[in-house]
């Protein structure tokens, strides 16, 4: 979601899906904003917008990881956190995307559901009714290239038993593939980051190898002198952390 530019987390096989079900689409309506954005590039390991890992340097046909529901912290203020998996966005002008959403309203409530976005167009989210997400929620998802511009995304929360797949069509680049924590954007530019402490993301591949194995750009969420989130080491299973600092 959110225009993201940079980060992208390969990871291997889906883990074993509960309650595999795909019904027609109990998602929630489009909205304008925030969204997901491709990677707002400082230098190569600083992004405005993004923290985790992006690999380059070829074509990618498939990229997966897991991670578990990060807890929102809020204060008394609207603040937006995405963690999902892609392909493209590093190095292009579009992303295909899936993952997850930890926001807190201008009340100090909390609220996570599940999403997937074909960047440029807006991102649908999932209805939190028919597809529940909660901190501590076991995810893992997926995108993968089809044939002839389709995709593949899936998404599921083995935590709560179900599991989302959608197939989409777009003309897209596949130079990168990533895994990111990231902070959504809106018209008006990036927007405040959620106090998420720690997200843990765990077997990210791309390609079916391990994310480590491309030797992935390793990005750090910075703006305006301000460090906003830090990205941990990358393991050769394809396990890191990205740990919040700012909003």
């Amino acid at each position: 979601m959110r225009r993201a530019l940079v980060a992208a987390l390969l990871t291997t096989p889906l883990l074993a899906l509960v309650a595999v079900s795909t019904p027609a689409p109990a998602e929630a309506s489009h909205r304008p904003e925030p969204r997901q954005a491709p990677n707002h590039k400082v230098t190569r390991s600083t992004s405005t917008n993004w923290a985790g890992y992006a690999a380059a340097g070829r074509t990618f046909t498939s990229v997966s990881a897991a991670w578990t529901q990060p807890t929102a912290t809020c204060t008394r203020q609207q603040t937006y956190a995405s963690f999902w998996v892609g392909l493209d966005g590093y190095t292009s002008s579009s992303v295909e995307q899936t993952g997850t959403d930890a926001d807190c309203s201008a009340s100090g409530v909390p609220s996570y559901y599940a999403w997937y976005e074909m960047y440029p167009k807006f991102p649908v989210n999932l209805s939190p009714a028919a597809y529940p997400v909660a901190p501590g929620d076991h995810l893992s998802a997926s995108v993968t290239f089809a044939t002839r511009n389709s995709f593949t995304l899936r998404i599921t929360d083995s935590t709560r038993g179900w599991s989302f797949t959608t197939h989409q069509k777009q003309r897209a680049s596949r130079s990168s593939a990533e895994v990111i924590a990231e902070a959504p954007s809106s018209t008006g530019g990036v927007l405040p980051l959620t106090d998420f402490g720690t997200a843990g993301f765990t077997g990210a591949s791309a390609n079916g190898q391990s994310l480590a194995t491309f030797k992935p750009d390793r990005i750090d969420m910075v703006s305006g002198g301000t460090t906003k989130a830090t990205t941990g080491a990358l393991s050769s299973a394809g396990a890191f952390a990205v740990t919040w600092q700012h909003s």
